[in-house]
């Protein structure tokens, strides 16, 4: 992990002593395979509607039109949760962080400078209300966020929400769908801050904006037998490396308290000590994301580089 000043200067450069221990990290894309390639999946099947309490189990309602009903159907679908209607009234809320994702390939071939910069984890400057971090993936790609401070429709009127008044036009709107017009309201954003940093922007490709939101800090429910939650659908919170963790462990530990439970009787009890287990710890990560998310993403980018002397041994 490398922190940058805004002009480029180096403030801090973690690298892996003799004897560390490792931590790896996977691409989604390929853990989702390495997870889903062995089942029997069915895609495409929209769910609309959850309702449990019916004779003969939870009653699923599909977008095809079709109905079934099950013993249990676990919510693992994401920060839109089409099932945690069913249990509880909680709605994700815009933190007032925004991130515009996009990417770089092949990038220790196309951009040595940038593979460089990057080195062989991640980069990331702070500046007042922003930040650029970049992160290896496998083969090459690397992915960027430009992360800020910003109404939800900042991309209305750039003159009103950010202050980008420089180019002609800007202030009727932002098409988030023109690569080259975001790219040059983005380069506006971070004018000022090192070229080697901004070359990150401006040799990347597609962009895609991703407005951060989350669910309230101790987000439970009543219990509600034949339907439960997991990951994001149950606690959504800032993307600060804990959400897809908590969501595979959590996979997992539901696997386990079903499998263990004695007879189908067992079932709902089995699902009731889960669920206690995932809200004491989920509650505990979203306190430490939620205030992590405040210094990251500050008025005062010493913030940043003081959470993270924090949490790095020393």
């Amino acid at each position: 992990m490398r922190i940058l000043d805004t002009d480029g200067t180096v403030l801090r450069d973690w690298q892996p002593r003799p004897g560390d221990r490792a931590n790896p990290e996977i691409d989604r894309g390929q853990l989702r395979d390495l997870l889903l390639g062995p089942l029997d999946v069915q895609w495409g099947r929209g769910v609309t509607e959850v309702v449990p309490g019916t004779r003969d189990g939870v009653l699923v309602h599909f977008a095809d039109g079709r109905q079934e009903t099950f013993d249990l159907v676990v919510g693992a679908d994401g920060a839109w949760s089409r099932v945690r209607p069913a249990i509880s009234s909680a709605t994700p809320r815009y933190t007032g962080v925004t991130l515009v994702e996009t990417s770089l390939d092949d990038v220790d071939t196309r951009h040595p400078d940038l593979a460089r910069l990057i080195g062989d984890g991640s980069v990331a400057v702070y500046g007042v209300n922003r930040a650029l971090v970049a992160q290896r993936n496998s083969g090459g790609h690397v992915k960027v966020y430009a992360q800020f401070r910003a109404p939800l429709d900042w991309h209305s009127n750039l003159d009103r929400h950010m202050g980008l008044n420089r180019r002609a036009g800007l202030d009727a709107g932002l098409d988030l769908a023109d690569v080259e017009a975001v790219r040059s309201s983005l380069l506006a954003l971070f004018d000022g801050w090192a070229a080697p940093v901004l070359d990150l922007l401006r040799h990347s490709t597609a962009f895609v904006h991703r407005p951060l939101y989350v669910l309230p800090v101790s987000h439970t429910w009543a219990h509600v037998p034949g339907v439960t939650l997991l990951g994001d659908a149950a606690h959504l919170m800032p993307p600060l490396g804990v959400g897809a963790n908590l969501g595979m462990l959590e996979g997992a530990e539901l696997a386990e308290s079903v499998g263990a439970a004695p007879g189908p009787g067992d079932l709902d009890e089995a699902v009731r000590a889960f669920e206690e287990q995932m809200w004491a710890r989920a509650g505990r990560w979203a306190e430490i994301t939620t205030a992590g998310l405040e210094r990251l993403v500050s008025p005062d980018p010493t913030e940043a580089l003081a959470l993270f002397d924090e949490v790095q041994p020393s």
